[in-house]
């Protein structure tokens, strides 16, 4: 059997057809001229068992970044595996909503909230050589990734163990505070991808309340460490955008609260300022 045979067969009843051949050309390190001349030799036994695992890997919903151990974000390279979130296209909107709203020359004082694999922080801190970039998560396995991921891509980021903002209350100040928090509510199950329910970390997924619950802790707490000047900028779920907004806005009277849509026109972001 030649290798384009196999490599059909194996894909055909996969959710996404090309994702057998992204986690082997990672894993084997190919390019894409390799993979193509592959195709028209004969496989092997053993090439054919490797091929099938991984098949039977995907087909069980395993999410090829975490078999292939990595994930691409705002075009840096992040280790993920089941101790974090896989970074998502949409929270890549929310990064660019940040820097296109704050100067490259401001000297800025950050700090990212439930900070996961380290995406949102080491993308910004990568943008902006001159900003003072902190982040928190509650896990402290959590924290193990994201600290790997900022020495892998080479950017200066202070890591804490933090619920929400709990570590910062006693004088420190933030000029932005942004956070992707956990905003699934535990109803809305069905909504969510088998891959991401089986495999990703249920408390970087799942909030009380209706999904609610962190939005209002970072309300709450966000005056004692925002400069008078800050701003906040969050994700949300896409039918929270005016539960959200009134939240901030009850907390943050004198600033201005924007729901902004992601790329598809989706609620999918929210900015305080």
């Amino acid at each position: 059997m030649l290798w384009i045979e196999a490599v059909r067969m194996l894909s055909a009843n996969l959710e996404e057809p090309f994702a057998l051949e992204f986690v082997y050309r990672n894993l084997y390190e190919l390019t894409k001229l390799d993979w193509l001349n592959l195709q028209r030799q004969e496989i092997t036994d053993s090439e054919r068992s490797v091929l099938t695992e991984l098949a039977k890997r995907l087909k069980n919903n395993e999410p090829p970044q975490y078999i292939v151990g990595w994930a691409e974000f705002c075009d840096l390279r992040f280790k993920v595996d089941g101790r974090v979130l896989i970074p998502r296209p949409e929270t890549e909107e929310l990064v660019q909503l940040i820097l296109s709203e704050n100067a490259e020359d401001e000297c800025l004082s950050v700090v990212d909230i439930g900070t996961g694999s380290g995406a949102i922080a080491v993308a910004l801190a990568s943008k902006r050589k001159n900003w003072l970039i902190e982040a928190s998560d509650l896990s402290s396995d959590a924290l193990s990734v994201a600290v790997e991921n900022a020495d892998r891509n080479v950017v200066s980021v202070h890591f804490t163990k933090s619920d929400v903002l709990s570590a910062f209350m006693e004088g420190k100040k933030f000029d932005i505070i942004v956070s992707n928090p956990p905003y699934i509510a535990f109803y809305d199950t069905d909504e969510v991808d088998d891959s991401v329910i089986k495999y990703e970390p249920d408390s970087a997924l799942f909030a009380e309340n209706m999904g609610l619950a962190i939005y209002e802790k970072i309300a709450k707490e966000a005056p004692s460490v925002l400069t008078e000047n800050g701003r906040i900028y969050l994700e949300i779920g896409y039918k929270q955008g005016q539960a959200v907004s009134q939240i901030f806005q009850e907390q943050f009277a004198d600033k201005t609260v924007t729901v902004h849509q992601d790329i598809f026109g989706k609620d999918r972001m929210i900015s305080v300022k």
